[in-house]
Order: C-alpha cells, then structure tokens, then sequence
C-alpha cells in the first residue's frame, strides 16, 4: 500500500468542540445542503475558518473533539469545507466513527505543540506528523491498513460501492 502522505496549515481549537460548535444548530435547516452548511462549519468556534480554511489544511483540537449529539453532517461538512484532516488528544467515539465513514482522517495525537498556522505534513501509515515550520516531530498510532483504504476511497459508501462489499 502507498504511503499516504498529507499536507497543510493548522487551524489550532481548544478542549471540548462540540458538534454545535462545529454544525451550529441555527443552520439545521441546510442540513439536506451540505455545500451550504459548509460556509458556516466551526462559525461559533472561529467565525472566519470557513474563508481562510484551504484544501489540505488540518484541523487541531484538543480533548473531546466532536462531543455533543451524533451528527453526521458534522465531520462531512469538514471535508467539504477542504479539511484534509482532524487531529486531536481525543475524540468522541461517534464523531471519529462518523469522520472515517465520511473519508476524513481523525488521529489522535499530542496536539499541544501545534499552534494556529503551523505548516504540518502526516504520514497516516507510519504515525509521523511533521511540524515543518519547528522542525518538530509528533507520533501517532498509524492508522490500520483497513482505514486507510476507506479514507483513499473516500468513505465507507464509496469504499463498499468499490469493492461491491467490504473488502478488507
């Protein structure tokens, strides 16, 4: 299997993000619009990510990434938003669930290091993150060659529409 290697700039996020906070609830009624609820993801949290998020760039919380209710659009509308991962010290079992279904790496990992801006580069199959701009690396546990073919086909729907099944 190829390495998959990622590339962007870090949107730094505290403890605690919770999925109304990434999918402010005021939106539900562009929840059938994904494109549209996109221009407001993470809104309460950082009211310009939205305009100054570009393809690739990474999203860094800290403890308890996507608590709150198990929306779904919620880790959707951060890939649409061109979020190329979300790294955090922990996640909301649902939230993580939900991020690899929909095709967006979610890794846990020692985010503290990480500040607003930094350039990062990860490599998912062997658990390095490269802080570009510190010279600093963080380690992560690599994510399972299972994972990793449903994050390259783009979510388990797709992945199972690949592989007319779930192919490990």
């Amino acid at each position: 299997m190829e390495e998959k290697i990622l590339e962007g700039k870090s949107f730094k996020f505290g403890d605690d993000i919770s999925t109304d906070l990434i999918a402010p609830g005021r939106y539900f009624h562009l929840r059938s619009n994904l494109g549209e609820l996109a221009k407001h993801v993470l809104e309460d949290a950082d009211p310009d990510f939205a305009r100054k998020v570009k393809p690739g760039d990474f999203v860094a919380g800290g403890k308890n990434f996507g608590l709150g209710s198990s929306r779904e659009h919620a880790p959707a509308i951060i890939k649409l938003a061109g979020v190329g991962a979300v790294l955090a010290k922990s996640f909301a079992r649902i939230f993580f669930r939900n991020c690899i279904n929909v095709g967006l790496p979610a890794l846990i990992c020692d985010t503290g290091s990480i500040e607003d801006g930094d350039r990062l580069e990860i490599n998912l199959a062997s658990g390095f993150i490269r802080n570009l701009d510190k010279g600093q690396e963080i380690r992560f546990n690599p994510l399972p060659k299972v994972m990793i073919k449903i994050l390259s086909d783009g979510g388990l729907t797709e992945h199972i529409k690949k592989n007319k099944g779930f192919n490990l």
